[in-house]
């Protein structure tokens, strides 16, 4: 099965550029109420995963935080916890669904590591559920 068939494009998901201020990550989540999002680099690449957490630890470790100081802060400076793993757009779909186990979604880039999208759990989940391949 093609993972494609399931990637909602990169113009439909919420991101950040890594050079995004941490005042405008936390505007763009908090609007959206997402708890982590894709960050992506100045080429289109798939930078890494920027969580509520990240920025939380961010905010702390800048002991005299403020949001002017916010407004000069960039996403790319944030130290990150960890990253979800992004996927070659021809991955198999065991690596997808073993990423997916352990993600509420996976970055997916083409070859040359520029950012395509991402899969949700959600949308892989419903489609198992559609097509009778998980009992309840």
């Amino acid at each position: 099965m093609e993972i494609l068939a399931f990637i909602k494009p990169k113009h439909e998901v919420i991101y950040v550029k890594d050079n995004t201020t941490i005042k405008d990550a936390l505007i763009k989540m908090e609007e959206h109420r997402y708890t982590a999002i894709p960050i992506i680099d100045t080429e289109g690449k798939y930078f890494g995963t920027l969580t509520e957490g990240d920025l939380l630890w961010e905010i702390k470790r800048t002991a005299h935080f403020d949001m002017q100081k916010a407004e000069k802060v960039l996403v790319k400076d944030i130290h990150r916890h960890r990253d979800y793993s992004a996927i070659k757009s021809k991955a198999e779909m065991v690596e997808l669904i073993a990423k997916a186990a352990e993600e509420n979604f996976v970055p997916v880039v083409d070859e040359n590591d520029h950012f395509m999208g991402i899969i949700t759990r959600k949308t892989l989940l419903n489609y198992f559920f559609e097509h009778n391949f998980i009992v309840l």
